[in-house]
């Protein structure tokens, strides 16, 4: 149907014979000419149907309409001088059109507009309603066509490193640790249930233990999670497993992954190695554990300056074994109101999102001079003063904004109020300006958090993650004793702020496994009956790996410039886990349920 693709003519092809085939993006008619710009794949280039070429072929043309799909054979001409297109890579040559040939028609009316000469701002509920149409227009189709390139360049860098792909299953056993497992009924064996891999952790250390030694896996993830703006119930990892291989020699192997990604997909070289900073430095100096270092403004803790001061909303707080920090905003006595600040502000409505009473600040005047509403001020001596200035850099025009509480509180909100400002000050670059790529692995995590709705502590990251035995000691009778306060050999990788993956080290020793499923409240026959398959495998001869997986979907958002990951997947869900295209979730025959020895309990009424 097609001797050449659309946009793969150039002015070397003038004089030659082609067939094309694919969509009309438009139609112009220029008095007695008309100039259909064809579309397909490879981009566009102009057909010209002239009279002369017969008046049928010219009344079959006045007749076409948008995104018909058409097939055109014809002669490859220059085009005149003044009519060439600079934007468009066939923009020096056009199409002679001798024969039409309508491949299929168009019946009914568009929802939008797909022409890439179109750059109307379509609502993404109705982009998702029609899909199918969104996908030709150029944005997505491109965005496609990136995350291909970038399966591609993971995919030659990984085998040419000596992994291999390997598929694991999609229906495994529910665990119970992460988030909601997605549950498909068993109709063969009764009353059972098989549950969706939230990710191939289990079954890619096994494939360790069977020697593999170097696997890999595009893989399909599925976790029935809370709703959030950027999450999908369904997404895809690249994701790996070594044995034989320490954190550093992982980390570096996966530097030059990511940096082969980069190259290959957007002839950027990437500086290696990248930044590590540990856990704890990430959260006393950024207050979150995904820190974007493209700016400053880091949290600054002054506990010890203003510990015993009469300001009760300090001195308490650190009483209490928590902490007062704060951030300094350059120029932001100009930039950041009163206003903004006390109730009803913006800024102060950040803070208050993520659990703050209120935003105690000082404005830095000229001669080192301080400014504040409340007693801050009149509670510092001048030795406090100066050295709340040094340590903050505080310069004149210096605004700067307090918390204090608990540790953890403080953190999460001064973090949120620092990217509040940086954004609003345009400190930040926007998704699509990629000319910073601040790449940073974040190590060291706690082993362990608190739940506090379970009373009990839980995996900060699984409970398959190595601890690192310089904290457990030689004895191991003490591990269970230690265990709480143990790090992980775990680590994450930044990209701006946003994780794009992360992973760890395994355990490889059975009665550490075993150890480490019921500090998190597992007995051991509880840990038995769910994990006993895998202490089973690390008796026979389970050798030291590790691994990460990155997410695919984020990894090209970033790539791609988009601020959704939405628009790097070819068919996604809402925010509320549907699709609107298929109508899905749906419901289902009573038979299919009886079927499966199933009921549903739902009651619309109440919910």
């Amino acid at each position: 149907m097609r001797s050449h693709g659309c946009g793969d003519l150039r002015i070397t092809n003038v004089a030659n014979s082609v067939q094309l085939s694919g969509w009309v993006d438009r139609f112009r008619d220029h008095g007695g000419v008309i100039f259909i710009d064809l579309r397909d794949q490879s981009g566009t280039i102009q057909i010209k149907v002239d009279p002369e070429q017969g008046p049928e072929l010219f009344t079959q043309a006045e007749h076409l309409r948008n995104e018909t799909v058409l097939k055109v054979e014809g002669m490859v001409a220059a085009r005149p001088t003044l009519s060439i297109n600079e934007r468009l890579s066939t923009g020096e040559i056009e199409v002679i059109a001798k024969s039409l040939t309508v491949l299929n028609s168009v019946n009914g009316t568009f929802p939008f507009s797909v022409s890439i000469h179109d750059d109307e701002n379509v609502r993404e509920e109705l982009r998702l309603r029609y899909r199918y149409l969104d996908l030709r227009r150029e944005r997505m189709n491109n965005n496609l066509r990136l995350r291909h390139n970038t399966v591609k360049a993971a995919r030659r860098f990984l085998e040419n490193e000596g992994f291999i792909e390997i598929e694991t299953p999609l229906l495994t056993r529910s665990t119970p640790e992460g988030a909601r497992d997605y549950l498909v009924p068993s109709r063969v064996c009764g009353g059972e249930w098989f549950a969706l891999p939230q990710s191939p952790q289990i079954f890619k250390q096994l494939l360790m233990v069977g020697g593999i030694e170097r696997y890999y896996q595009i893989a399909r993830c599925f976790r029935d999670e809370d709703l959030r703006a950027d999450r999908q119930p369904e997404f895809t990892q690249i994701d790996m497993e070594m044995s034989f291989m320490n954190q550093k020699e992982i980390l570096r192997l996966n530097e030059s992954l990511i940096a082969s990604i980069w190259k290959e997909v957007k002839d950027i070289e990437l500086q290696l190695p990248f930044t590590r900073m540990t856990w704890h430095e990430a959260t006393e100096r950024y207050g979150t554990d995904r820190p974007d270092a493209r700016y400053g403004m880091e949290l600054v803790n002054i506990s010890d300056i203003v510990k015993n001061i009469e300001f009760k909303v300090f001195s308490s707080a650190i009483a209490n074994g928590g902490s007062v920090k704060c951030i300094a905003i350059p120029e932001g006595n100009d930039a950041i109101s009163n206003t903004r600040i006390k109730p009803g502000g913006d800024i102060l409505r950040e803070a208050e999102a993520s659990g703050a009473g209120g935003l105690a600040f000082i404005r830095v005047r000229e001669n080192g001079e301080i400014d504040s509403i409340g007693a801050i001020k009149n509670n510092l001596s001048e030795k406090q003063k100066l050295e709340l200035l040094i340590r903050t850099g505080a310069e004149p025009g210096t605004l700067l904004l307090f918390g204090a509480g608990d540790t953890s509180t403080v953190n999460r909100v001064l973090n949120r109020v620092r990217q509040y400002i940086a954004r609003d000050l345009v400190l930040i670059a926007s998704a699509s300006d990629n000319k910073i790529w601040n790449f940073l692995w974040v190590t060291d995590f706690p082993m362990f958090e608190f739940n506090k709705e379970e009373n009990r502590l839980e995996a900060l990251h699984h409970p398959f993650c190595s601890p690192n035995l310089k904290d457990l000691g030689d004895d191991t009778a003490n591990y269970r004793k230690r265990l709480p306060n143990a790090r992980a050999q775990a680590y994450d990788l930044v990209l701006n702020g946003l994780e794009l993956g992360g992973g760890s080290l395994r355990i490889h020793n059975s009665e550490l496994q075993k150890q480490v499923l019921q500090t998190i409240g597992l007995s051991a026959e509880e840990a038995q009956r769910q994990f006993g398959f895998l202490m089973d495998a690390l008796n026979m001869g389970a050798p030291p790996h590790g691994g990460i997986a990155f997410g695919l979907d984020r990894l090209v958002m970033l790539l791609a410039g988009e601020e959704s990951i939405r628009d790097t997947i070819a068919f996604p869900k809402t925010q509320q886990a549907r699709c609107l295209m298929t109508q899905a979730p749906s419901n289902v025959s009573n038979k299919q349920l009886e079927e499966l020895y199933v009921a549903s309990t739902w009651n619309p009424e109440k919910q």
